[in-house]
Order: C-alpha cells, then structure tokens, then sequence
C-alpha cells in the first residue's frame, strides 16, 4: 500500500515530470519551426531536437509510471510492466545522459578558444560529426539496454517469485553475479559522462580566462559582453552539476541501490526528475530563441481571452 510519505514524494516527481514534458515540448517547438523552409538542419537543432523528443518521451513515461505506482502498485510489480518499464525506462536515460553529453560537447567546440590543431580541426568538422556523434550514442544507448533486460529478467525470477527451496546466499549471490555483467556490461554509458564533465570543465576554463582578460579592459565599466560570458560561466556550472547529479541518480535507480518505494529510493527519484526538468528551464532561459515561443503563445492567448469577455 502506498503511503501518505510516498504519495508526497511522487507527487513532487509527477510535478517536476510535468514541468519538464512541458519544458522540452517549447524546445522541440522552436527548434523545429526554426527548420521549416531548411534543407539542412544546423548541428545545434541536430543535437536539441533528439535531446528533447528523448526527454519529453523519457518523462512521459516517468509520468505514467508513477501513476502506475500510485493506482495500481499490486499489478505493476506482479506482473511484466515493471520490467517492460524500466528496460524502456533505461534506453531512455541512456539516450538522454549521451544527448545531453554532446551538448556540453558542442558548446565546448563552438564557444571555447583554445589554438590546439585538434580543437581548430573539430571546429572546422564539427557539423559533419554532429549526425555521427548522435547515431553513436543511439547505438550505445540500444546496446547497454539489451543486457539490462536479461538483468531485470534474472531479478524479477530470483526476488519477485522465490520458490520455497530457494537458498538466500544463492539467491545473494545470483543477484551479485548479475549486476557485476551488469556493471561491466554498461562500462560504456560512463563515456558521456566523461565527456560532459571534461568539455564543461574546458569551456568555464575558457570563458573564465576571456573573462578576466575583459575585466581588465573594462575600466571598472559594466559591460554587456562582459556579463554575459559571467552568465554563460553560471549556466555552464548549472549544467555540470545536474547532470553529474542525475548520473548518479540514475545508476543508483537502475541498479536497485535501493527497495522499490523505499524512502531512499523516493528521494532519489525525486532529484532524477528535478535534473533534467532544472536544466531544461536553463536552456529556455539562457536562449532568446525558446523565451520567444512561450512569450508569443502567452501574448495570443491573452489577446482570444480579451477578445472573448469583450
């Protein structure tokens, strides 16, 4: 039975889902009408268009499943929804964790100004890589899920329906033994966080150091460019630290760190929805591109309601 602890907590990440499927839906929005009339996407729309379908489908599904949760514990757990569920559930983050690494990535790339020949080389070639670099992570992501089915299959035969004669250290032991193939099975989903913690950490290096350099030049003036790199620095920081946080969110949900509903477990569901959700809201904000849609959207609906009580 769910309890009135639960029910609040999965409130909280049924909210911050919401928030989240409505967030990436703008994102997806504007990069694609800013498409129409193309006929070559730019790498950056290549990059945020599957970022955000991944996420607005990863959250969907989240939104679904803590309803699940909620209505229908027995069921969900008893019968294959659970492990259908968190095998899509798994493709899902492993396709947004790599997404979100290539976009670190590619703000490295564009934006940093370090002279190495094998930066100016991946300057020059970056929208060429962009489509190789996504279907890469597309496979990665297809290739760390088909072993975590088996996983969950093993799990659920050896916890959710033990027979009587069934040894506990075997059973310890089979569990031990899964999640180690597991492990060594998913050693490749720790690229994208690799990636997105070295590229984030070159990029505030970057900006950092062409900061001072126009701090200096200032004269003790406010300059507009000078406050902007100050706000890429905070955005940049922004989103090491959520992903970093919803890295290890989603491992430790993955890899049953914790007992389904338990309080650790609610808690770290609760910050695995928050993350993607607060880093969409920072893309929004720090990009006038994606502030126009919902100011557009917002400035028509006030006119019809206007003109409806007129």
């Amino acid at each position: 039975m769910v309890t009135s602890f639960d029910l609040f907590y999965l409130s909280i990440a049924i909210i911050e889902s919401t928030s989240g499927i409505l967030g990436n839906g703008i994102i997806l929005a504007a990069c694609s009408s800013s498409c129409t009339g193309r006929k070559k996407l730019s790498p950056y729309d290549m990059i945020m268009i599957p970022l955000s379908s991944s996420r607005l489908i990863l959250q969907t599904w989240s939104t679904m499943d803590f309803f699940m949760t909620i209505f229908s514990k027995h069921s969900y757990y008893k019968e294959n929804v659970y492990e259908v569920s968190k095998i899509i559930f798994a493709f899902l983050n492993y396709s947004s964790l790599w997404f979100g690494a290539w976009l670190s990535v590619f703000y490295c790339i564009k934006v940093a100004t370090f002279t190495q020949a094998f930066f100016i080389w991946l300057k020059q070639r970056i929208a060429r890589l962009v489509p190789w670099m996504l279907l890469t992570s597309w496979l990665c992501s297809v290739t760390a899920a088909i072993p975590f089915a088996w996983h969950v299959y093993e799990m659920h035969n050896n916890f959710t329906a033990p027979s009587p004669t069934t040894n506990s250290s075997a059973m310890g032991t089979t569990r031990k033994d899964s999640l180690g193939v597991l492990i060594l099975s998913n050693a490749s989903t720790i690229l994208p966080l690799i990636l997105s913690v070295v590229s984030s950490i070159l990029l505030i290096r970057s900006l950092w150091i062409h900061t001072r350099r126009m701090q200096n030049n200032a004269g003790g003036f406010r300059d507009p460019s000078l406050e902007a790199h100050i706000s890429a620095i905070k955005s940049v920081c922004s989103f090491l630290i959520l992903y970093i946080i919803y890295f290890i969110c989603v491992f430790t949900i993955l890899f049953n760190g914790f007992p389904p509903l338990s309080n650790g477990e609610l808690i770290f569901v609760v910050l695995m929805a928050a993350c993607p959700t607060g880093h969409t809201i920072i893309l929004i904000w720090s990009n006038p591109k994606f502030r126009e849609l919902p100011a557009r959207i917002w400035h028509h609906t006030s006119c019809h309601v206007r003109t409806a009580f007129m």
